[in-house]
This record gives C-alpha cells, sequence and structure tokens, in this order.
C-alpha cells in the first residue's frame, strides 16, 4: 500500500473517531475534514506526508492563512480541527509526538454578544398578540428561551414527551446529540400551558405530533420563522440592537451571572463543553465588576460607607 492508500485509510479512520467517540455531527466533521485537507494541500506543495509533519510546517500554513487575510477567529477554528487531527495520529501510534503541541493559537479579541435587559425582554413579550393562537405560542416560545437559555435548534426540535413540567425541568438534546436536563421557569410552564390550551385546534401532520411548537402548516416550528418572529416584535417595539434567537440565550447566562449563579452551573445548562465557551460572559459588564471589587476588597471596601 503507498501512501496516499495509507492517508486515504488514516482519513476514514478519523472520520470514524469523529462521529463514533466524538460524538460530532455531520456538519462538523465536514468542517473538520475540510480544515485538514487545506493543510494536507499545502505540505503536498512541499512533497510533506502528513506523517512527517513538523511545528516549523504548522507554523508556515498558519502564517499562510494569515498572509492571504484569513481572519484570526477563522485560523483558530481551523487549527482546532488540526489539532484534533493530531491527536487523533497520537493516541492509534501513527505518530510518537504531537507536532501541534506547542502552536500558539491566534489572538483573537473577546466578542462581546449583544444582550437585552429584563425590560427589553418583557416589552418584546408584552407587545405580542395573546388573542391568536400563534400569539400564545409565540409568547411561549420567548419564555423558554430565555428561561432555558436554548439554542434556537434546540427549541425547534423540542418535544412534549421532553417536557417534565411538575418538577420543573425540560430534556434538551444538543450539540452531538448530548442530553442535558435544564430547569425551567414558572413564567414558562405558565405560558406553555395557556398555549396547549389551543394548541390542538391548528394542523399537525402525521409524525409531528410529539413537537411542542408548531407551525401553521402543520410541522415543528422553523429556526427562519423564531428568526421572524423576534424581529418583527423588536421593529415594533422600536429596539435598536440587532437582535436574532441566541441573543436570549446570551440574556439568559448573563442574568444569571449578575445573580450570582456558579459559571459551571451556566455552562452545564448551556451545553457548553468548554467553561471557555461560558467564560465570555464574565467579560460582559465590567461595571459590574468593577463596583464588586470596590465594595468586596477587603483593600477598598474602607473607602464606602
Amino acid at each position: 500500500m503507498n501512501k496516499k492508500e495509507v492517508n486515504g485509510q488514516i482519513i476514514i479512520k478519523y472520520k470514524q473517531y469523529l462521529r463514533l467517540e466524538k460524538s460530532l455531527s455531520g456538519n462538523t466533521i465536514m468542517a473538520y475534514i475540510g480544515d485538514l485537507e487545506k493543510l494536507l494541500s499545502f505540505l503536498a506543495t512541499d512533497g510533506i506526508d502528513i506523517l512527517d509533519v513538523t511545528i516549523d510546517n504548522l507554523e508556515n500554513f498558519i502564517a499562510g492563512l494569515r498572509d492571504i487575510g484569513i481572519h484570526a477567529r477563522s485560523q483558530a477554528r481551523i487549527l482546532s480541527g488540526i489539532r484534533s487531527f493530531f491527536h487523533f495520529l497520537v493516541i492509534e501510534d501513527y505518530i510518537e509526538q504531537d507536532p501541534s503541541e506547542l502552536l500558539e493559537s491566534p489572538k483573537i479579541g473577546k466578542h462581546l454578544p449583544d444582550i437585552l435587559s429584563v425590560e427589553e425582554i418583557d416589552s418584546l413579550i408584552g407587545a405580542i398578540d395573546r388573542s391568536t393562537r400563534e400569539g400564545q405560542r409565540n409568547c411561549a416560545i420567548l419564555e423558554t428561551l430565555y428561561s432555558c437559555g436554548l439554542r434556537v435548534s434546540e427549541l425547534c426540535n423540542l418535544k412534549i414527551s421532553d417536557l417534565y413540567l411538575n418538577e420543573g425541568f425540560i430534556k434538551v438534546e444538543g450539540k452531538g446529540s448530548k442530553q442535558r436536563l435544564v430547569p425551567i421557569s414558572p413564567k414558562a410552564i405558565k405560558e406553555i400551558g395557556f398555549y396547549f390550551e389551543t394548541r390542538g385546534e391548528g394542523l399537525i401532520k402525521p409524525g409531528y405530533e410529539d413537537f411542542l411548537f408548531i407551525s401553521r402548516f402543520g410541522r415543528n416550528i422553523s429556526r427562519i420563522m423564531v428568526f421572524h418572529i423576534i424581529k418583527e416584535l423588536s421593529d415594533k417595539i422600536g429596539l435598536k440592537k440587532n437582535i436574532s434567537p441566541h441573543t436570549f440565550r446570551h440574556s439568559f447566562a448573563t442574568h444569571l451571572l449578575e445573580g450570582g449563579a456558579n459559571l459551571r452551573a451556566i455552562q452545564s445548562m448551556l451545553g457548553h463543553e468548554s467553561i471557555g465557551t461560558t467564560e465570555i460572559y464574565t467579560h460582559i459588564d465590567s461595571s459590574k465588576l468593577k463596583e464588586e471589587i470596590i465594595r468586596h476588597h477587603p483593600r477598598n471596601n474602607k473607602k464606602l460607607p
């Protein structure tokens, strides 16, 4: 078997590793393989085999991405996929040393997501026309988004059989088909109860009976429709912020943190695999952080009355 055939077999095994052991979705696997193919193409121009790669080769590859104008955030994403591949090569005994271990990540600034205040969320929900069946559904949708910090895809795929409302929890299937239990607020439970009163009056197509939020076409509501609902309400109350369903998730996490919730607990509720993803919320409100330091640090508290 020549080197090209060996490398082909390695990539097939790597795909299986991503799917079976890492439980990644098909789209994520395609992205990882796409990033790997960029590296393979780069190495091929110099006749370097994937099993002979050094840190210098990888640094030259990242420098090449930078030179052609690839954004630092995209560089970091590509590098993450490459690190995953070399980790796989080590654990499968294809190589002894991981050349990506000492590779520095591109410097990227913190992206601080827009958030809504509690008053703005109340205004958006208050602008819904509750006299219609769809209005009550939309009210339940926004309360559930904000109460549980769901991704829009998680909301659209939420099923009635996932609800444990008497216990105050819902079961959510997140990225990589990973399931988690998330507390749901009494307010959201109440709005879902109101929605259930008229939910059965509309069309529900066979096979969609268990989905919680149903569109006028009888299927589970789509991501695009949730975007449209929020955009329409935002325009209605004259909100100047650029918001989306994800804004409710950011607001959920930020308000929890401001209320004193533990970062690990927020990580669990959001379904973040890495605490680093959740830590962005600690950078959102520096004024509150400064106030807390002044008020509670022993070097400062004597200055306050």
